[in-house]
């Protein structure tokens, strides 16, 4: 078999009409082992393609012994425990980076980025939206929309509370993988699909998106939109905002270097390199004009922000006298403070 992109065996939710509602992947791999493909080859007849494979529990034990005779013991432990799902089982298989085809597809992807296999903009994901079904995360778990009156009905005739913690189209990520070394105060500010690194800090009002996330370490108490990436050791202020391409940055990726800080209530729609400032409460896009300071402190240059995307060691601020938006060399670098961070 050829090379294969990532491989995971998993389980999930189907509403009445055999529909994927989500899919929980405890284990995806990266560039699995031409003979961990062999054997599934072999045993359930994949014949190569991007595939989600459902599987039977006489197909998963099956895997599980193929697998331990190959000397895979640990993808075999986790065929093992499958075999006692009262869910559906599906073993799905990317043979190439394609846009995702199906809701099994589309869900492998998220769990790629939350387990850190790859970045945001590591992999496609143009096409997800349509292959994940809005539904209503509950203490239950994923409940079909048109099911739910009913479930909510029966519930309370037994004497309990079906909740609904939201509707979206996207879990929380720590319903489906916690990754190592980091704090979340509010975790249903986390959607699966964030790429959360080692050190980082969300904090209450923090968020961070699908196909965005952070290097780490980092103290997020601002938003990380779609698509944005946080350099390691930079600092989102309370309330602060970075413009993804989801709430109109169009096509520029949006990006902070590292060592970077966004003050409270500030915010970016262009991409900072390592070292920069936006002072508390000013919002910079694209189209801003900006008063380019010399080292003397006085205007050199009027330019849009765009012009200065990606530069370093830049600090952005607002006259205070007459409100223009000014830009000089950043002589204080951010430090975050390590012993909020080293005990995660």
């Amino acid at each position: 078999m050829s090379n294969i992109f990532a491989m995971a065996l998993g389980c999930g939710s189907k509403n009445r009409d055999d529909q994927w509602l989500e899919l929980f992947y405890p284990d995806p791999v990266i560039n699995p082992d031409s003979k961990l493909v062999d054997v599934v080859s072999e045993e359930v007849g994949y014949e190569g393609g991007n595939a989600a494979l459902e599987l039977t529990h006489r197909q998963i034990q099956h895997l599980a012994r193929e697998w331990r005779e190959a000397g895979f013991e640990h993808e075999a432990s986790y065929a093992v425990a499958f075999q006692e799902s009262e869910r559906p089982v599906v073993l799905t298989i990317l043979e190439s980076d394609a846009e995702p085809a199906s809701t099994p597809e589309a869900y492998l992807k998220l769990h790629l980025l939350s387990h850190r296999l790859v970045r945001p903009h590591g992999v496609v994901l143009s096409g997800i939206f349509p292959l994940l079904p809005n539904v209503a995360w509950t203490n239950e778990g994923a409940v079909d929309l048109n099911e739910l009156p009913e479930r909510q009905l029966l519930a309370r005739l037994n004497g309990k509370v079906l909740e609904v913690n939201s509707v979206d189209k996207f879990p929380k990520m720590t319903d489906y993988v916690v990754p190592a070394g980091v704090r979340i105060a509010d975790t249903a500010r986390v959607r699966l699909g964030a790429y959360v690194g080692e050190g980082t800090t969300v904090m209450h009002e923090g968020f961070i998106n699908f196909n965005a996330g952070t290097e780490g370490p980092g103290m997020i108490e601002g938003r990380i939109s779609a698509g944005v990436f946080v350099g390691k050791g930079s600092d989102l202020g309370g309330s602060s905002s970075t413009m993804g391409t989801l709430s109109g940055g169009g096509n520029i990726v949006i990006s902070l270097g590292e060592n970077c800080l966004l003050g409270a209530n500030a915010g970016t729609g262009i991409p900072l390199g390592d070292r920069c400032t936006i002072e508390a409460g000013l919002y910079i896009t694209a189209g801003t004009k900006v008063e380019v300071l010399d080292q003397n402190g006085e205007v050199a240059d009027t330019v849009k922000a765009r012009d200065l995307a990606g530069q370093s060691d830049l600090l952005f601020r607002r006259n205070s006298v007459n409100g223009a938006v000014q830009c000089q060399t950043n002589k204080t670098a951010v430090a975050l403070n390590e012993e909020l961070h080293k005990h995660n």
